[in-house]
């Protein structure tokens, strides 16, 4: 006896199955087609500009061919970010550790976890118009590439937090009971359980958050000046970055779309970040707890 009603339902699961499919299909395609474009475009224009070795080592911006390089940039973003890294990441993992093995349903806690939100939606802007404000208007230091330190610091640290915070709270909680049964201290708990855990998840969250700090704009546009030369000193002088640098070529340039510097500029940041990411996943790989 053949039953009534079940083919036109499965009939209607079949077509509602494969629209879903092309649907999910065409969402991924016109997700993809922006960020290729954008890839492309900026390989394209830039890539005759970082195939000069000079590029690579001159400190001067320059109008000649030859003249054009973004060292004196590349050292100035990787001494900026560096010193914001060697500062966010000891107060960022201590904060995440406290909200998620101390701090839970304390006032305390829900105080630091209110604060790290609103830290986490604040324009690079914002943060650089307060250190502007605080550390060159009312104590009277210079302005510097350590000023830029200390926005991207407050930039750095709720990212840190968060992604911190996560990885803990993904660990078992058997774990850590196992090991409380037998005896083991809560703070040695944390250090040779919980973190090395976790610690796949937190290198990996780092390194991003390190990546996301090396495009700011906004605090070196504010609180550094520009300079053509090569400057190794984080508090003394004006010091140049890549994005600062992609910003003086643009002034310097009438027509920026077919500035070779600019392209450049902005190919030689997306390889940077390209590396840090490739990095990332080669720590966390690394690192990651075996037959856990």
């Amino acid at each position: 006896m053949k039953s009534v009603g079940f083919e036109p339902l499965a009939t209607r699961r079949k077509v509602s199955n494969h629209v879903a499919t092309v649907l999910i299909w065409a969402c991924l395609i016109l997700a993809l087609i922006p960020l290729i474009w954008v890839l492309a475009t900026v390989l394209i224009k830039g890539a005759p500009a970082i195939a000069s070795l000079a590029w690579w080592n001159n400190g001067d911006l320059g109008y000649a061919p030859g003249d054009k390089g973004v060292g004196h940039a590349i050292v100035g973003t990787l001494l900026q970010v560096a010193m914001c890294t060697l500062v966010s990441v000891p107060i960022g993992l201590a904060i995440g550790i406290y909200l998620v093995e101390y701090g839970q349903g304390k006032e305390l806690g829900r105080v630091t976890t209110f604060m790290v939100d609103i830290l986490s939606g604040v324009p690079s802007i914002v943060a650089a118009l307060f250190i502007y404000t605080v550390w060159v208007s009312i104590l009277g230091f210079d302005r510097s590439g350590f000023a830029v330190t200390l926005a991207l610091i407050l930039l750095m640290i709720p990212v840190i937090v968060r992604n911190t915070e996560e990885m803990l709270k993904v660990v078992p909680q058997d774990l850590r009971e196992a090991a409380y049964a037998l005896g083991v201290p809560k703070w040695k708990t944390i250090m040779k359980i919980v973190l090395p855990t976790a610690a796949s998840g937190i290198a990996s969250g780092i390194m991003l958050a390190i990546a996301r700090v090396m495009g700011e704009s906004a605090p070196v546009i504010i609180l550094v000046g520009s300079t053509r030369a090569f400057n190794y000193d984080l508090f003394h002088g004006p010091q140049s970055s890549l994005t600062l640098y992609m910003y003086d070529a643009f002034r310097v340039t009438p027509n920026y779309a077919d500035s070779a510097t600019l392209w450049g500029s902005a190919l030689t940041l997306v390889i940077l970040i390209a590396i840090l990411n490739i990095l990332a996943r080669v720590i966390a790989k690394a690192i990651a707890p075996k037959n856990v």
